[in-house]
């Protein structure tokens, strides 16, 4: 005999269980002939008879095999989804048996087919890890009752990748919860060369695939329980790709944080110091939808703390020169960039081979006062590379760090405020030359004038050499020598207070980085120069700044190298189609399509080589159409003779 209750019918997500009871009035009742019931427990006024009532749903959840319960699963997790991201402090549901129920569901999807595929069943296992782990995000006390209840073994098939990259980001962000406390490190550590060689290769590839499986695909092709859990059923092909981007950047990202617990711990070094890892890293940055990681280079900084990472880094020139980029940029992060290569500089085995690359990017910061909350940057860098001081005479840029920090901070130090005004009106007066020859196109000479006066200038004028330095910045970038601009913009910004604020400066590196092809680096700047612009209360956006940061959105893209990879793969397999044919047309074609091949690869051109010459030939027809146009209206509007 099925026992008989009352059952509220609504689809309205509830806060607490108080939200739902409030509606009791405003509803239709319908008789509810399940024996057990998560609407009707959840309804229930008698505090302890809920508790019981919900225990006992959790508990046979899993075990129920009537296809008609079905229907309500997806409700019911759907309901403990949203219960679980606005309540992920409360202890009701995780002392109830709720991680023993979402583990069994997550093994009954993967070990039974035929069930995950009846019905909304699909839906489970995403919903299923995604309470796991917002549970377990905040809380170690639930940490611990979600290893006991055993969910590391069935997060551990979805991180293989058992359903789909949708289940691999729910379950890599749950276990880096578990990964990420004290007490229940050790239960993740138990599969840890598994789970770090899974995640080492889901990092490297995650952006592919998600490219490949769903942001490359025409919208009628997609997965649709990925279209509705992306959109949550109510939004349009654009909503699809911004969130999908959204989520691919938080799936790479949870991976590297997943590998720092393993890091911090020292285990696993081996396997995460793989070379060719640690040059992929270089490029895992989040993208701009990912404010809140630090990416690849705080996983770089983790293992900058131990011996062995240390070693490895220290024989890769390009991760050091992706550091020396970073210190040199407004990337947010950028204080981790710099702490690495000091790490590195600070140890005696590693310091001789990334002196001369480290010291080439930091010798540019050593006058930085504050970098957010960080202080005394500058005087920490010029101390780190001047350690060994007899061993400098061969290095230019740490010969120049003792110049301007030690011999001319010592002359000036006794510098009197009536000499120190004198000293303020002479480089005023050179800098004035060194403008008017700017104007006048004198370039070379301006450049000479500019280091005269940073020569004069003593270093507490600080503004003052500001400016020179980034009119210096800027005599670089018409003689293209962007090195040289970056190098003296960077300075500029150092000097600036607070630090890389200078809008000129912003502007002026943002070209310089332009002109090496750096599109990212190019891009943080133009983005914080429009946000300094936009401070100034100037409504109008640079056309200049906007060309910018529409050329480089497009470089920068989270799946432009995917992108990338697979117009490679199209033109290498149409090429090899066209090969096997004899015809000299169809050849003729394929020569056709590699010789325009270079022009469809994103993320190459800069905003000084845009391979469009289609572009120029239209633009030079339209101009002799209007010389044409200009010359005929001259001989109508002569008087005739």
């Amino acid at each position: 005999m099925k026992k008989k209750r009352v059952v509220l019918v609504t689809k309205t997500p509830y806060n607490t269980s108080e939200d739902m009871m409030s509606e009791e009035s405003h509803q239709d009742q319908e008789v509810c002939l399940k024996p057990w019931c998560f609407f009707c427990s959840m309804r229930e006024p008698d505090a302890s008879l809920r508790r019981v009532g919900i225990s006992n749903y959790f508990k046979e959840m899993p075990l129920c095999e009537d296809k008609e319960d079905y229907d309500q699963y997806v409700l019911v997790l759907s309901e403990l989804w949203h219960i679980a991201m606005t309540q992920s402090n409360d202890p009701e549901f995780p002392s109830l048996g709720i991680f023993k129920c979402m583990a069994n569901l997550i093994n009954k999807a993967i070990n039974d087919k035929t069930w995950l595929l009846t019905n909304q069943n699909i839906y489970i296992p995403y919903y299923a890890a995604h309470i796991i782990g917002s549970y377990t995000m905040n809380k170690e006390e639930f940490a611990q009752i979600a290893v006991q209840s055993g969910v590391i073994p069935p997060l551990l098939e979805l991180l293989r990748g058992k359903i789909s990259w949708v289940e691999q980001r729910v379950a890599v962000r749950a276990l880096g919860h578990l990964a990420s406390y004290e007490s229940t490190f050790d239960s993740v550590s138990e599969y840890e060369q598994e789970v770090v060689k899974v995640t080492l290769n889901l990092a490297c590839t995650c952006l592919e695939v998600v490219y490949s499986e769903f942001v490359g695909v025409k919208k009628k092709k997609r997965v649709e329980y990925h279209r509705n859990l992306l959109t949550r059923g109510v939004g349009d092909l654009e909503m699809e790709n911004r969130k999908a981007e959204e989520w691919g950047s938080q799936l790479q990202c949870w991976c590297i944080h997943l590998l720092n617990c393993f890091a911090f711990k020292e285990r696993c070094l081996n396997l995460i110091c793989q070379k060719e890892f640690l040059k992929e890293l270089c490029h895992m940055w989040g993208g701009l939808v990912n404010h809140t990681s630090p990416g690849g280079v705080g996983l770089l900084r983790i293992l900058c703390y131990s011996k062995f990472g240390r070693k490895i880094i220290a024989e890769i020139p390009k991760v050091i020169i992706n550091l020396g980029n970073i210190s040199r940029s407004s990337d947010d992060w950028q204080y981790m960039g710099i702490d690495c290569l000091l790490l590195l500089l600070k140890d005696s085995d590693t310091r001789f081979k990334v002196i001369d690359i480290a010291a080439s990017y930091l010798v540019d910061l050593v006058e930085l006062k504050t970098l957010g909350d960080k202080s005394n940057v500058g005087e920490t860098i010029t101390k780190v590379l001047l350690l060994e001081e007899h061993k400098l005479h061969n290095n230019r840029d740490l010969q120049q760090v003792l110049n301007l920090k030690v011999y001319r901070r010592k002359k000036e130090k006794a510098l009197w405020e009536e000499k120190l005004e004198e000293r303020r009106v002479l480089v005023g007066l050179i800098k004035q030359e060194a403008n008017d020859k700017l104007r006048l196109g004198k370039v070379e000479e301006a450049l000479v004038k500019y280091n005269e006066a940073l020569e004069v200038c003593p270093l507490k004028l600080r503004k003052e050499r500001m400016v020179l330095y980034s009119n210096k910045a800027q005599c670089n970038l018409v003689l293209k020598n962007p090195e040289s601009a970056i190098s003296d913009s960077t300075r500029a910004l150092c000097l600036s207070n607070p630090a890389n604020t200078h809008r000129k400066s912003l502007w002026r590196r943002s070209q310089a980085y332009d002109m090496k092809g750096m599109a990212r680096e190019s891009l943080l700047d133009c983005i914080v120069f429009m946000k300094k612009q936009h401070q100034q209360r100037s409504l109008k956006i640079p056309y200049h700044a906007a060309r910018m940061i529409c050329k480089h959105m497009d470089a920068t893209w989270l799946f432009a190298a995917a992108r990338s990879s697979r117009l490679i793969r199209v033109m290498k397999k149409k090429k090899n189609h066209h090969s096997n044919h004899e015809n000299e047309a169809n050849n003729c074609e394929v020569n056709f399509h590699d010789r325009n091949s270079g022009g469809l690869m994103p993320g190459l051109s800069t905003i000084n080589g845009e391979p469009f010459a289609a572009k120029e030939v239209s633009r030079r027809k339209v101009q002799r159409t209007r010389r044409r146009i200009k010359k005929a209206n001259i001989a109508a509007a002569q008087p005739i003779m």
